[in-house]
């Protein structure tokens, strides 16, 4: 049997935070901000949870995460 493999990608982007919430950050805010608006990249700023929806998902990515 095969060994079980974290996909790199995955862990570089997700943190798994107490209470099996995982921690993402924004999409949108590397390159061309000069066309988008102060107001879209204040609420852009910080990290926020992935939604209950791709948690599945991410638990595939990641097996060793606990979730």
């Amino acid at each position: 049997m095969p060994k079980m493999k974290t996909k790199s990608s995955a862990k570089k982007r997700f943190r798994v935070r107490p209470g099996e919430t995982v921690k993402r950050g924004q999409a949108f805010k590397r390159h061309i901000l000069t066309k988008k608006s102060t107001k879209n990249k204040r609420q852009l700023r910080g990290a926020v949870a992935v939604h209950e929806t791709n948690l599945g998902h991410v638990a595939q990515m990641l097996p060793f995460a606990g979730l």
